[in-house]
């Protein structure tokens, strides 16, 4: 007896002392369980830090199917708080291995209220539980929705801004294990190991949230007056290329995102893909400008038509083969005269300028999938190319890069490429610019100033194209412009009516494009009363003060 008692007490001993951490061990990894703590999503600001998109506290529910004896049950108790089918509840709680270990958590629902989440857990249901989480908001709802974007429930971004700074914005989530005993609560004073979340930083954009609000407003109410399909506007700041709006029709409410057409979330300033007609003449004129080709004052024998391989080209408004000045073609938008100056200019030298003013590439602008058009190379010119081309058909261009090459033109002749970011905010308060946009010179200052003195033509000379865009006290220059629209590389039904200017002239500050689809036609009175609107608002907004004196006083038809 002594000896079994012996026996028995060393290995007691053995249990308690020698062998105790391993059985303690594995019993601890027995009553061990992991919950992700969601990293905090960075914000979305405008220029001035103003909120476009952020994340709100809430929380998430979730189960462990392992302590659930009674999923059918505890999926009714839930189904009517969460909004979800007990079936879908249920199946989503029952029992099953993954990678051949028990599943021990799945998420019920993310981005809970907290008034909702404390109403279910007093439930007291066994194996269910919550946590905090967050849930992303635009408080805007259609304000910029196409350039933000969304994110899923997990708060993976999708589209927009949202998917493009996915890793800037997103963070790295954290971990926290724990023991839990019965009905799946904490052991007080057991296991506990926390790895913080690091949270995301945030991205401040160029863009003024009042200044947006009123050109999306704008831009919808002229397209609902005519059952147009597809717009879009662009404010440029000349000099830093800063987008300060960037509208889209149509758009959606990111809330409901879900329940929106994917073609309207698309961001139209840069996936909307146009042969830009007559508002590409600035670019031809300002390519032979600074070519020498012509000169200010150089008039030209326009004739009423002419024809290139099977193709007549007419002017609207006809000059009889009289002698016109530039200001006059450009005014009137003469196709002839404008085929004449670029047939001197050559078709390499007039490639070389749309690529040096941006056309044929995308900008870089910040958004994914942007487009970048296409220009025909010399190779491919037809006898009609010669005409078409510089009048801005068999070119395919987005509104951001028309809008760039005419900021190109009221900056002193130097391309900016235009940008949406402005700077990312980390999550200490550590601020980061982007790298300085891409610039290059285009023109010279001299040849800038001279081109936009002929386009203020297209305001000012009765019948010209561009009256509706005049703004009364300022000096505006621009050009209108009837193009079509290009899908996987289609010309499709209808128009786009377009118009591109700057004010004040004599020292411009902000460019404003404007592009408008309208598939049964008839479009071609909306972009320049719509960009008048606009440039009006946008200088009032800044309080640009009014031009000190009048534009010149245009010759159209010299003797």
């Amino acid at each position: 007896m002594l000896t079994l008692f012996t026996v028995i007490g060393i290995r007691l001993v053995v249990l308690q002392v020698v062998e105790n951490p391993d059985y303690a061990g594995a019993g601890v990894e027995d009553r061990l369980t992991t919950v992700t703590l969601p990293a905090p999503r960075g914000s979305i600001y405008d220029r001035d830090g103003e909120v476009l998109a952020h994340s709100v506290e809430a929380r998430y529910v979730f189960a462990d199917p392992t302590l659930i004896d009674d999923p059918v049950t505890t999926a009714q108790a839930l189904s009517e708080p969460l909004g979800i089918p007990a079936a879908e509840l249920a199946e989503k709680m029952r029992k099953r291995k993954t990678n051949g270990d028990e599943l021990e958590f799945v998420y019920l629902k993310r981005g809970v209220n907290v008034d909702l989440a404390e109403q279910i857990e007093d439930l007291e249901l066994a194996g269910v539980g919550v946590e905090r989480d967050e849930r992303r908001e635009v408080p805007g709802g259609d304000l910029a929705a196409n350039l933000i974007g969304f994110t899923s429930p997990d708060m993976v971004g999708l589209e927009g801004l949202e998917a493009g700074y996915d890793e800037v914005l997103a963070g790295k989530d954290g971990l926290e294990r724990y023991e839990v005993g019965w009905r799946g609560a904490q052991i007080p004073g057991g296991f506990s190991e926390t790895t913080a979340a690091k949270p995301g930083s945030s991205v401040c954009l160029t863009l003024d949230r009042d200044l947006q609000y009123v050109v999306q407003a704008k831009l919808a109410e002229a397209m609902a007056a005519v059952n147009g399909s597809t717009a879009t506007a662009v404010i440029l700041e000349v000099g830093t290329s800063e987008v300060l709006a960037q509208a889209s029709y149509p758009t959606y409410d990111v809330a409901d995102w879900q329940e929106s057409d994917p073609a309207d979330r698309d961001d139209v300033a840069t996936g909307f893909v146009v042969e830009p007609g007559s508002v590409h003449k600035a670019i031809t004129f300002g390519a032979a400008l600074q070519e020498g080709v012509i000169t200010p004052d150089t008039t030209l024998p326009v004739p009423n038509t002419v024809r290139l391989g099977d193709t007549t080209f007419a002017d609207t408004t006809r000059a009889n083969g009289k002698r016109m000045s530039l200001a006059g073609m450009m005014a009137y938008s003469s196709n002839v005269g404008t085929i004449a100056i670029a047939d001197q200019l050559g078709p390499d030298r007039l490639i070389d300028y749309q690529k040096r003013f941006g056309l044929g590439e995308p900008t870089g602008v910040g958004l994914l999938g942007e487009a970048s058009g296409a220009l025909l190379p010399a190779d491919q010119w037809s006898a009609s190319s010669y005409g078409s081309v510089p009048i801005g058909h068999s070119v395919d261009v987005t509104a951001i890069q028309m809008a760039a090459a005419y900021a190109t033109i009221a900056n002193d002749g130097t391309y900016v490429a235009p940008r949406l970011v402005k700077e990312i905010v980390g999550p200490q308060g550590e601020r980061t610019t982007p790298e300085a946009p891409t610039t290059r010179e285009v023109l010279t200052p001299e040849t800038a100033a001279e081109l936009r003195t002929i386009m203020e033509a297209v305001t000012t000379v009765d019948g010209a194209t561009g009256r509706a865009a005049a703004v009364s006290g300022y000096r505006v220059a621009g050009k209108s412009g009837t193009g079509t629209r290009r899908v996987d590389g289609q010309k499709q039904p209808g128009e786009v009516a377009a118009f591109i200017g700057m004010a004040p002239v004599e020292k411009p500050r902000y460019v404003i494009a404007v592009f408008a689809h309208t598939p049964g036609g008839g479009g071609g009175d909306i972009a320049a009363p719509v960009f008048a609107d606009m440039m009006r608002f946008t200088l009032q907004h800044y309080r640009v003060p009014q031009s000190p004196v009048p534009p010149p006083n245009f010759d159209v038809f010299p003797r």
